[in-house]
């Protein structure tokens, strides 16, 4: 077994919570575990995130919704997107909730929730501000809220929109955010009241308090993340992913020696080589090497010897001692530094959502408390 794993802090996972919670009241939490948690594992952070106070929680797929009622979590849950019609028995069967943006996909949940027996469905319906991804025009959905208000075989729990650029334009938001209250308020005036107004994610929940409403859909902030460095301010978010493995080999190379596949890099003195069992088929992004990735070992930053491999990279620790079995730091904090997620991302021109997202299966998944 290779001495490669993710570690994830479930306290921090709590925490997060709790303390998005607390500065966003008195709106509720839905905590997004889509894409197994960003990568951090569903259940387990589902089930943090609600004894940190999330009333609700958000998937993708209607298989991950599937997954966390069959580890027994009862917790509301929303499908994000509208899934195939042929998924809709999975859907009312374990009573998720589905987001709903075109006519005929509402007539068969309604169909679906009197087929079996689960009438009145609630349904939360999806209106295009800006995003155009998915979803209905205002235009579109003033008629779909009034088909679902209509209908005794649903309800019209929520209306919701998805903010595009909350993290860095705040005029566009506010735009998306006055057409989704006023959305709101053309339903009221004819008498269709909803119990969610939702439009926020971690940046527009943090930053921008009108686009709170009544349910705020976090995902990043949950893990200890930002979608941009002045999101929250100083609120004291912990991220909750470590990404960890240990030294396999060391050997000292000669001046001049090129490590690694296509001899990219070369040693211009003598250097111990450290040899490390995780690569690009765990996560590791390829370019990281070639862009000023570092790791930590022994509480010290140290660059790729060269190229990542599929299954090991080679890290040049110059004339330091190293050992076999030395604890070795992708992602996470060793002593007193630390290497981010975000600082990944920085350095690939990506985001930090992608980066915690990649690692794959080959990791298994450690669940700590309190970081030990």
């Amino acid at each position: 077994m290779r001495p490669s794993w993710i570690e994830i802090d479930l306290d921090a996972i709590e925490s997060n919570v709790r303390v998005i919670c607390d500065a966003i009241a008195p709106t509720v939490v839905c905590a997004v575990v889509k894409a197994d948690a960003y990568g951090h594992g569903d259940v387990p952070v589902a089930e943090a995130a609600l004894d940190g106070g999330a009333t609700h929680l958000a998937v993708a797929l209607v298989s991950e919704g599937v997954r966390l009622r069959e580890a027994g979590i009862d917790a509301p849950i929303i499908v994000l997107s509208e899934p195939l019609p042929e998924e809709l028995d999975a859907v009312v069967g374990w009573s998720l909730i589905p987001i709903v943006y075109r006519s005929r996909f509402v007539d068969a949940v309604a169909e679906t929730a009197d087929r079996l027996g689960a009438a009145p469905y609630p349904v939360h319906l999806k209106v295009d501000t800006g995003m155009h991804r998915v979803g209905a025009s205002p235009v579109e959905a003033i008629g779909l809220a009034r088909q679902i208000d209509a209908d005794e075989r649903l309800v019209l729990e929520g209306i919701a929109t998805h903010l595009s650029v909350a993290e860095e334009d705040a005029e566009f938001t506010g735009r998306q955010v006055g057409a989704l209250a006023q959305f709101r308020d053309l339903l009221a005036s004819e008498g269709i009241d909803v119990e969610y107004v939702h439009a926020a994610n971690t940046a527009g929940a943090l930053d921008h308090t009108d686009a709170r409403f009544d349910l705020a859909r976090i995902g990043l902030g949950i893990y200890g993340l930002r979608p941009a460095p002045g999101t929250g301010g100083e609120l004291p978010l912990v991220p909750a992913m470590k990404v960890v493995s240990a030294v396999s080999f060391v050997q000292r190379l000669p001046a001049g020696a090129r490590p690694s596949y296509g001899r990219a890099r070369l040693l211009e003195r003598p250097s111990t080589i450290a040899t490390v069992p995780l690569g690009y088929a765990d996560g590791i992004p390829r370019r990281l090497s070639a862009l000023g990735g570092e790791v930590l070992i022994r509480g010290k930053r140290y660059p790729f010897a060269g190229t990542v491999t599929m299954d090991q990279v080679m890290i040049d620790v110059g004339d330091d001692p190293v050992e076999v079995g030395d604890e070795v730091v992708f992602i996470g904090v060793q002593g007193d530094e630390e290497v981010t997620a975000t600082e990944w991302a920085d350095l690939l021109s990506t985001i930090n959502y992608e980066i915690v997202c990649q690692f794959g299966p080959r990791l298994p998944r450690h669940y700590v408390r309190g970081g030990s």
